[in-house]
C-alpha cells in the first residue's frame, strides 16, 4: 500500500521519535496533514515529566502557523513546571468503528497528530492577552468584540503556553474492514461511522429577552464543525 504522504520537502522532519513504526503507510510528516488534524480538533492532550514522573492534561488549543498554543491556572503546577520543558501534544478525532469478520481484524476509522517542541510561558501581558483574543475568535469568529473586556485580574490568573512543532506526525485510518479475503464468511461487516457535531443551543439562565443567537454562531452549528 502506498504511503498516505510521500516525503516532500515542506515535511517536518523525520526523527527516531517521531517515525511512525506501526502501519506506517497511514502515517505522514507533511505539515498539510498535522496542521488538518490540529485545526479539526478542539482538545489536546499534553504530555510532561515533572520530578520524574510523567502527567497528561488535557486542555483547548489552537495553531498559529509552526506554533501551537494552549492555557490553563496561572496557578497551575503543571504549566509553571512546563516552561522551557520538552512536552509531546496529542490531537485525536475517531471517525468509526470498523467491524471486520473476527475479533482480531476490528479497527477503528481515525485521525490523529502528535507534536513535539519546547514550552514557552508567554509573559508579556499585552502578547498574552491578545493571544487569548485569538483563542477565542479561532473557535467562534466575531465574538470577541461581542464581549465584556478582560480584567487585568484575569489575565494575570490566566497562563498561556507556546511551543514551536519542532517534529510532527500525523496518522490516519479511514475505509473498510481489510479482510477482504474472509468476504464469505457469514457474519456483517463493515463501518459504524461516528461523527462529532454541535448540537442546539441552550441558552444562559437570566439571557435577557431580545438577544438572539449571533448569526457567526447559527452558522458554526449549521456546518457540521466543532471548529
Amino acid at each position: 500500500m502506498a504511503d498516505l504522504h510521500p516525503p516532500q520537502i515542506n515535511d517536518y522532519p523525520t526523527t527516531e521519535r517521531s517515525r511512525v513504526r506501526r502501519s506506517p503507510n497511514r502515517g505522514s510528516h507533511a505539515r498539510a496533514d498535522v496542521h488538518a488534524i490540529l485545526d479539526a480538533s478542539p482538545l489536546c492532550h499534553v504530555g510532561y515529566v515533572i520530578n520524574g514522573a510523567p502527567y497528561v492534561t488535557p486542555t483547548l488549543h489552537w495553531r498559529e502557523g509552526d506554533h501551537v498554543y494552549w492555557h490553563g491556572s496561572a496557578a497551575s503546577r503543571f504549566l509553571r513546571a512546563a516552561e522551557d520543558m520538552p512536552v509531546c501534544l496529542t490531537c485525536s478525532l475517531m471517525d468509526g468503528y470498523v467491524l471486520a469478520r473476527s475479533a482480531f481484524n476490528h479497527s477503528v476509522n481515525y485521525r490523529s497528530a502528535m507534536v513535539f517542541g519546547t514550552a514557552r510561558l508567554v509573559e508579556d501581558v499585552e502578547e498574552k492577552a491578545d493571544a487569548l483574543r485569538r483563542f477565542i475568535e479561532n473557535l467562534f469568529p466575531g465574538r470577541w468584540d461581542s464581549l465584556r473586556p478582560m480584567t487585568s485580574q484575569e489575565v494575570k490568573a490566566t497562563a498561556v503556553l507556546r511551543m514551536g512543532i519542532d517534529e510532527a506526525t500525523a496518522k490516519i485510518r479511514n475505509g473498510p474492514p481489510g479482510d477482504i479475503d474472509e468476504a464469505d464468511f457469514p457474519v456483517w461487516a463493515g463501518v459504524l461511522p461516528v461523527r462529532s457535531h454541535l448540537a442546539p443551543v441552550e441558552a444562559a439562565p437570566g439571557l435577557p429577552d431580545g438577544i438572539e443567537l449571533p448569526e457567526p454562531l447559527a452558522a458554526l452549528i449549521q456546518s457540521g464543525r466543532i471548529r
